[in-house]
């Protein structure tokens, strides 16, 4: 049944004119289905977010075109569609709707993102199907918003769903839907998102129907054919383009939210007159914590990349990734095994696609910027709305810096290489909807991205508590490991959560898992700024000027990155460069460091709470000098721990002392986790 013959003409034997209104309505099938789906669902991650994505695959399962939304699910529609294909076989009928999340071999990413797809039947023949993924807010599980920091299985997360028919014959599965309803905490919500999806796809049945019987339906599929031939002719145009060799590139991923880390990955790239492969080899085992990635969420970052590289104007289809080839052993913490936890995938699926991009940045500077600010900063507040005392959960990724460019200033606040075409929230929904107050929503001049272009800036997003309580989730990657700069351009700064409390404490998190907050107290997200392009000094005064001004940098990091005095009365710059003074390189102390502050950073910077540059900071000094106390302060305790009968050393380092007993298991943790 789904052996399409080929017709003994060619596809280039359609005339142009007709593949053109052919190639044209396939699309505009994907952008009549994204509208549906997007005025009719109920959560604001769908209808708000754009947290979602759709397409149209031949009857072997191939894309044929996937509309906008969500980059990181490109290929994820495929991988769904073939093992729907490979579990019932003939058993698919008109009128169909199977559902799945399955994170392991059914196309899925992590349990929230939950895809329906539907058989397209014409005069009783299988054509195509219809295909859709949306991230639903609830799917049960452990916390709130189902995905959560500090999962250690697959149980933990969520409902699974291994490729169920929704729709028999288009009759309902009652039973399944009474099933989800009783499983979930906003289940008119759930409920509602899945009739969006089944909507969006009957409207692609009905417009591929109607398609192939104005043009009939073999026209059509040597259209699809040409479509298709087409993609990888282009690629492999933009393939040629790319120098010939191989390239390597490592990375650390912070942590697993549940005390594990750092984490390396790494990649070997191999380009060839007609192959672009990928090897993963060498990267972690799958880990504890929840930011394993599924074999279908490495593969989709890869081709997001890929395409960016080779041509990224044409619409993406599955000729576009033939000369594509991916390698990576299973069990990795890019190709997770059942029960791995995957609630947080997008760390490390995003990771993977970074690493791609920073291995071929250096010959490919007219495509692939510095490193940006990389993770989706995936938020969750959730309580008990102060109004009508309902459970509310508000759910949205956050936009951050992107690297600069060998031509340009990286973009500020955009979204991550994997969130494609989304949004935040609007300030006004999010006070209207949830039990927050979004006090600031601003760019953030931190430190961090210098150079002849700079690194675009991250923001600040505040969510003051309104309900009487709340709980707070979040997952910042690039918490530590900041983005990397390029051709003496400096790194970015990093991703994270600042707790604010109303009697004055704060706590700095890179992931935190349901973490409590009272009424008036603020919920800090910041993002990172992208790396730099560059050596900073070659920037020109009058951009740099035009930089603070414009409130991108401060008057001081102007004076210490650049070498440019600016005086903000008048607008007028003085040069500091090629003098005694200016480096161009790291901030100088600002002010007095208090023994206590200081000691307090050294802990929480070797315990994973806070990261170097975050500490330098919050303590106005530059990294390098945080991460000379941290090796001062390892190097003492040594020394200490030597002499642990000695009582005659100095007060600082009796203290040391204490402090290295009390860490030493963590200390041999951190190391032991490094050395993997």
């Amino acid at each position: 049944m789904f052996n399409r013959s080929k017709s003994a003409a060619s596809p280039t034997s359609i005339d142009p004119f007709t593949l053109e209104i052919i190639k044209e309505s396939l699309i505009a099938i994907g952008d009549e289905m994204f509208i549906a789906m997007q005025r009719t669902s109920m959560s604001t991650i769908i209808y708000e977010v754009l947290d979602y994505a759709l397409g149209l695959l031949d009857a072997h399962g191939d894309l044929i075109t996937q509309g906008n939304g969500v980059s990181g699910f490109l290929g994820t529609l495929t991988a769904a569609v073939k093992s729907i294909i490979e579990k019932f076989g003939a058993d698919i009928h008109p009128g169909d709707i199977i559902i799945t999340n399955d994170p392991y071999s059914g196309g899925g990413t992590h349990l929230s993102d939950v895809t329906l797809a539907m058989p397209i039947f014409y005069k009783g023949r299988l054509v195509a199907f219809s295909a859709n993924k949306a991230h639903w807010t609830e799917v049960g599980g452990m916390a709130p918003g189902s995905w959560t920091t500090n999962s250690t299985d697959i149980w933990q997360e969520g409902l699974q769903f291994p490729c169920i028919k929704l729709y028999d014959k288009g009759v309902v599965n009652q039973a399944l839907i009474d099933l989800i309803r009783a499983n979930v905490r906003t289940p008119d919500m759930s409920i509602g998102d899945m009739n969006a999806q089944a909507a969006s796809l009957r409207i692609a049945e009905r417009r591929f129907t109607e398609l192939c019987e104005r043009y009939g339906v073999e026209v059509v599929l040597k259209g699809i054919d040409a479509l298709m031939a087409y993609g990888e002719e282009m690629t492999r145009k933009g393939l040629a383009k790319i120098p010939k060799g191989v390239y390597e590139a490592t990375d650390m991923v912070d942590d697993d939210g549940v005390g594990n880390g750092p984490f390396e990955m790494r990649v070997r790239v191999t380009v060839t007159d007609d192959k672009f492969i990928c090897d993963f080899t060498g990267s972690h085992p799958q880990v504890q914590g929840p930011i394993n990635a599924g074999r279908t969420g490495l593969e989709s970052a890869v081709r997001v990349v890929f395409k960016a590289l080779t041509d990224p104007q044409i619409p993406a289809n599955e000729g576009c990734f033939r000369p594509l080839e991916i390698i990576c052993p299973e069990g990795t913490i890019s190709t997770a095994i059942r029960p791995a936890p995957v609630s947080t995938y997008w760390e490390t699926m995003d990771f993977a696609a970074d690493l791609v991009w920073k291995a071929l940045a250096p010959v490919a500077p007219d495509r692939l910027p510095a490193g940006h600010f990389l993770s989706v900063c995936g938020t969750i507040v959730s309580g008990k709305h102060p109004d009508t005392g309902e459970l509310f959960i508000l759910v949205e990724p956050q936009t951050g810096g992107w690297g600069a460019g060998a031509t340009r200033d990286g973009q500020n606040a955009q979204f991550c290489v994997g969130d494609g075409e989304t949004f935040v929230i609007p300030v006004e929904v999010c006070e209207h909807r949830y039990g927050v107050m979004v006090d600031q929503f601003a760019l953030d001049a931190a430190d961090g991205g210098a150079g002849r272009y700079r690194g675009g800036r991250g923001v600040f997003r505040d969510y003051r508590i309104t309900a009487d309580e709340a709980s707070v989730t979040g997952t910042f990657g690039r918490y530590k490991y900041l983005p990397w700069g390029m051709k003496g351009g400096h790194e970015g700064s990093p991703n994270y959560m600042e707790m604010i409390h109303l009697d004055g404490r704060r706590e700095v998190f890179g992931k935190v898992a349901q973490y409590k907050l009272k009424r008036g107290e603020v919920a800090r997200m910041a993002t990172g700024t992208g790396g730099g392009y560059g050596d900073p000094s070659k920037r020109p005064e009058a951009e740099v000027i035009t930089d603070v001004r414009n409130g991108y940098i401060t008057p001081e990091q102007a004076e210490r990155d650049y070498g440019v005095s600016v005086d903000t009365r008048t607008w007028t710059a003085r040069s500091l460069r090629g003098r005694g003074g200016f480096a161009g390189q790291a901030a100088q102390p600002t002010r007095e460091v208090k023994s206590n502050d200081k000691t307090e950073a050294i802990l929480a910077v070797l315990r994973g709470q806070t990261s170097a540059q975050q500490a330098a900071t919050r303590l106005g000094v530059d990294r390098s000098t945080v991460d000379r106390w941290v090796e001062e302060f390892l190097k003492a305790g040594e020394s200490a721990v030597h002499k642990n009968g000695d009582s005659n050393g100095s007060e600082e380092l009796s203290s040391l002392r204490s402090m290295v007993r009390d860490l030493a298991d963590e200390l041999a943790a951190l190391r032991k986790s490094m050395r993997k």
